[in-house]
């Protein structure tokens, strides 16, 4: 029988449950346990904990819960760990990690992965012609950058893993990197082996997430059972590059080939050109495939040649924001609300006039429960209960406080309803805004240290492709009928969706492949721009691009400049572009009479 290695993920986020790593340590059966905590505004809250307390700066939930209550097992069993937890700090990581594991009675070869932090080259950057990767705009001033961390890949895992190392803490990488570089160490794939780097990317991209590939926000919520006790993944992996996705047996939550494909769909671009530090990955291909009950079947994946660039993503302080709350109930709620919204922006304006201030640089409004985030295909605007959110910017912390203070006064002098200021006054803080770019990998070097000081990763500096020159998949569009009627977009495809910095993606995958065609000619990139057009509010260059990925009979669209600033600069209500599938699986399509006949 071929190697399996079998990698099990207990985490997809700073603040996941701590309930995952004992279920997979107790019935995995696992070669290893990765965990993943950093996303752009993680790496924003751990650098102001590394300002506050120079031994801070990392996942502290990964220190005190996953590792304090799980070492010793995880030490008996054999577990190797890959993580990412270091955060900014993964020096004060480890050693918090060597203190408790001599607690438990335990010692473990912890190696720790640096190079991401390029905070030392921000100066010479700034002062040069270092531009935005998507805009183009400028790098601001480096006095104003908080942070910058440029995403590394799978190599220093693998040679971590193969000098020793029991864990490996990293800071910055791709999220994908935690699972590949254990399958580039096991397997012994080279760099240069692009389909395989493509395919344990793959793997690390499925399991990343943590349950969210186990029916974890799946379109058809209802068949998910048992969400308290939902299973976490499990891929066992072979040296093909094919890989099984699966889960503790007994655990919550389904495996099918709709939470698996959902999930390779999410948060990425281009499916024929994933840009990863190790590979260019093409997933246009991959066939997924039920391989038995809650076991997932996956293969296909191709890769080019990565580029000789990290992406690199800097924060920086961008003014100052308030946000408040004001419940308010009763016939006509929305209407009311947005009056009053109005008439407290336009007094407090007035006020900063009279202070020598100039007018707020930003605000938005949105009605909660009057379905705000749905712009025109809203039904509920004549809600009789809604909470009215009033976002505000200022250059100038001090202009924000008059906000705060007049936020109380409607509740005797405006609305009929206003039921109180449940949320307390509104506190004030700093906008902290996302400025990616890319830099040369010869500029970051990549260290290994395992308690003895660092040594250099192999890392390979070069590589890229023309993107021009790949030949792209189309599919045949439905022609219309003589008998045709209207469906929702939900009862022919599934549907994730994700953020990707100002860019939201939405993947849409047939439930049938017959599905496809209708579904392709109703979802043109004009068709979806139309829809989400209230989301393109402020934006320069509004776009949607769309790709194929006929390998599980889908569609991918990544809607630019359509997140007001991004995960963590937007005041909207939902800045990860969660909901945005959901919403666009209501779209009415057209479809032939006799389409669902015969279907499942």
């Amino acid at each position: 029988m071929s190697k399996i290695i079998r990698i099990g993920s207990a985490g997809g986020f700073l603040g996941d449950t701590s309930v995952a790593a004992p279920q997979l340590i107790a019935g995995g059966e696992l070669d290893y346990l990765v965990l993943d905590y950093l996303a752009e505004v993680t790496m924003s809250i751990l650098t102001k904990a590394k300002a506050a307390n120079p031994n801070g700066g990392y996942a502290h939930d990964f220190t005190e819960w996953v590792w304090k209550d799980n070492v010793a097992e995880i030490a008996r069993q054999g577990i190797k760990l890959v993580t990412n937890a270091g955060g900014v700090n993964p020096q004060a990581c480890r050693a918090r990690m060597e203190e408790l594991a001599a607690d438990a009675g335990v010692s473990l070869k912890i190696a720790v992965v640096e190079g991401d932090d390029i905070m030392d080259l921000i100066p010479e950057l700034a002062s040069g012609s270092t531009v935005e990767m998507y805009s183009g705009e400028p790098m601001p001033d480096a006095s104003r950058i908080t942070s910058a961390n440029a995403y590394l890949g799978g190599r220093p895992i693998a040679d971590a893993l193969a000098r020793g190392a029991d864990v490996v803490i990293t800071g910055r990488v791709v999220d994908s990197a935690l699972a590949l570089g254990p399958l580039m160490h096991e397997f012994g794939w080279q760099d240069s082996d692009y389909d395989m780097m493509s395919a344990g990317s793959l793997v690390g991209h499925i399991i990343e997430c943590g349950a969210q590939c186990c029916g974890g926000l799946f379109t058809d919520w209802d068949l998910v059972k048992d969400w308290a006790h939902i299973g976490y993944p499990i891929a066992e992996c072979q040296a093909d590059g094919s890989f099984v996705v699966t889960k503790v047996d007994g655990t919550g939550g389904l495996i099918s080939v709709g939470t698996v494909s959902e999930q390779m769909l999410y948060e990425i671009g281009d499916p024929q050109a994933y840009l990863l530090p190790d590979v260019a990955c093409d997933w246009t291909e991959v066939k997924i495939t039920q391989d038995g009950p809650d076991r997932v079947h996956v293969s296909g994946a191709k890769g080019r040649p990565p580029t000789s660039t990290y992406k690199v993503c800097a924060t920086f302080q961008d003014g100052y924001r308030s946000v408040g709350v004001l419940p308010v109930v009763g016939m006509n709620a929305a209407a009311k609300a947005a009056r009053q919204a109005d008439a407290i922006i336009e007094r407090t304006e007035e006020i900063l006039r009279g202070l020598n201030k100039g007018p707020y640089r930003a605000t938005h409004v949105e009605n909660l429960g009057a379905e705000a985030t749905y712009g025109a295909h809203a039904r509920t605007g004549d809600s009789r209960e809604v909470v009215c959110k009033i976002g505000v910017e200022h250059e100038d912390r001090d202009a924000l406080e008059v906000f705060a203070r007049e936020l109380n006064a409607p509740m005797t002098s405006m609305m009929v309803g206003n039921t109180g200021w449940f949320a307390g006054r509104p506190k004030t803080t700093p906008v902290i805004r996302l400025f990616s770019f890319a830099i040369d990998k010869s500029q970051v070097p990549v260290t290994i240290n395992l308690g003895d000081g660092p040594e250099p990763a192999n890392v390979t500096n070069t590589g890229g492709f023309d993107l021009a020159s790949i030949p792209r998949p189309g599919g045949p569009d439905g022609e219309p009928e003589a008998d045709m009627t209207t469906t929702r977009l939900i009862h022919l495809a599934w549907g994730r969706s994700g953020d990707k910095g100002d860019k939201f993606n939405v993947g849409i995958i047939a439930r049938d492949p017959d599905f496809l065609p209708w579904i392709r000619a109703a979802l043109t990139e004009d068709a979806v721009k139309s829809w989400f057009a209230h989301e393109f509010e402020g934006a320069t260059n509004p776009r949607v691009e769309r790709f194929d990925v006929p390998g599980i009979h889908a569609l991918n669209f990544l809607c630019h400049e359509a997140l007001g600033g991004g995960g963590i600069a937007t005041m909207r209500l939902d800045p990860l572009g969660k909901g945005k599938a959901q919403q666009l699986l209501e779209m009415e399509i057209e479809v032939p009479v006799g389409l669902f006949e015969g279907k499942a």
